[in-house]
């Protein structure tokens, strides 16, 4: 039954991952380097701007269809990976908003910033990554 409530629920919340525009990142990424990205494990883009990971709190639907989707992990995984840095001092937790319209703000304006939006609330103010398997 959850199966299928998740189902619905990812169809019409379609999910995908944004960055700002001046980033000049590659349109695709494997699902690898953006599982590195999203665990604060790649701290740069390839040209040297710093990455800015912007995430919905834990709890949050986009959230877990994101984590799912996109990553192939669950949420509860990535807040432990978050957990780990941050505690060992070696590295730090993404910045989390609080709605979709602070993520598209956050993004469009932030340069190297990466994050991820419902299909709806994309536009021409933040670009689309697409994930390669």
């Amino acid at each position: 039954m959850l199966f299928f409530a998740d189902s619905a629920l990812s169809s019409d919340n379609a999910v995908e991952v944004v960055t700002h525009p001046g980033t000049n990142v590659k349109q695709y990424l494997s699902r690898n380097l953006l599982r590195s990205v999203f665990s604060m494990r790649l701290r740069t883009w390839q040209n040297g701007i710093p990455i800015r990971v912007f995430v919905l709190p834990d709890d949050a639907p986009l959230h877990s269809i994101f984590s799912k989707k996109k990553l192939n992990l669950f949420p509860y995984q990535l807040r432990s990976a978050w957990d780990r840095l941050v505690y060992s001092g070696t590295g730090q937790a993404p910045f989390v908003v609080h709605s979709e319209e602070e993520m598209h703000t956050k993004i469009a304006t932030t340069p190297g910033s990466i994050g991820y939006l419902s299909r709806a609330r994309i536009d021409g103010s933040v670009q689309v990554i697409h994930v390669n398997e």
